[in-house]
């Protein structure tokens, strides 16, 4: 009954911002932790703790839709989802434990994730601003690799955003696509997309559910927060086309990187 008196009780403000991070995140296919979270952390006022628990479940449920989708057009190379995941859940299982060690409501924890969040955030502001550069540059160094080294390169990968997606649910999109572009420069882009987002389910799920056995996830938020995403990743996803690259990247990269500066300072 108290869940059910929880999932009646929706914010439509919350629901606003939703629709709004959800255009965003069907116009660019950034990932919408990468402005959910310090939205909810700047302008609303959550705990850092909080903004990314709720963030995550709200990231696994609809990167599950999308997911679908990929699997469905056969475009999730589940080789690269198996070898990310490797890294990424015991990644992820270790920094919950951590959190809960250090009390993950305590000021000093809370401080902790608004900083790592805040140079997470400008990291994504350069890879998205400046990839096709990064991946040009890497490439002929990293893309070379095959067989165990990139196997292991994968898996590494997959640890370190195990630790970054459950310590700020940001970090799969931006950091990981270019990472995987890097090393898989043989694979179609759009297999690395939704192996992508095939692997941010599991990931971000472990990391919602850990958030909430730590008592770190608002209900009412998420619920709020669903509503409004989703027809606004729908509607942003069929105007996508006809906005271009040229003005969206460089104005969602400046976003990123003053948000992450505001962050931290």
């Amino acid at each position: 009954m108290a869940l059910a008196n929880r999932l009646v009780d929706i914010n439509l403000l919350y629901s606003v911002a939703g629709v709004l991070v959800g255009l965003i995140v069907g116009l660019t296919g950034v990932g919408g932790g990468s402005l959910m979270t310090p939205l909810l952390v700047l302008v609303f006022g959550f705990h850092p703790a909080t903004a990314v628990g709720t963030d995550l479940l709200y990231a696994s449920a609809t990167k599950t839709v999308g997911t679908t989708v990929h699997g469905w057009r056969g475009t999730v190379d589940w080789r690269v989802v198996r070898r990310l995941a490797t890294g990424s859940v015991p990644a992820a299982i270790a920094t919950l434990l951590v959190l809960n060690h250090l009390g993950e409501k305590s000021s000093d924890t809370g401080h902790a994730i608004t900083v790592v969040l805040g140079v997470t955030l400008i990291l994504s502001a350069v890879a998205t601003f400046l990839r096709g550069r990064i991946v040009a540059w890497l490439t002929p160094r990293v893309g070379t690799v095959r067989g165990e080294r990139q196997a292991m390169l994968t898996v590494l990968l997959g640890a370190v955003l195990g630790v970054l997606v459950s310590l700020t649910s940001v970090g799969a999109g931006a950091l990981g696509m270019t990472a995987l572009l890097i090393l898989y420069p043989k694979l179609p882009i759009n297999r690395l997309v939704g192996s992508d987002i095939a692997h941010a389910v599991p990931l971000t799920l472990l990391g919602g559910i850990g958030h909430w056995i730590l008592g770190s996830v608002d209900v009412d938020l998420l619920v709020s927060l669903l509503i409004g995403s989703i027809p606004g990743i729908v509607v942003g996803s069929l105007i996508a086309t006809r906005v271009s690259d040229r003005v969206l990247v460089p104005v969602l990269a400046t976003v990123l990187a003053i948000v992450g500066i505001r962050l931290i300072v």
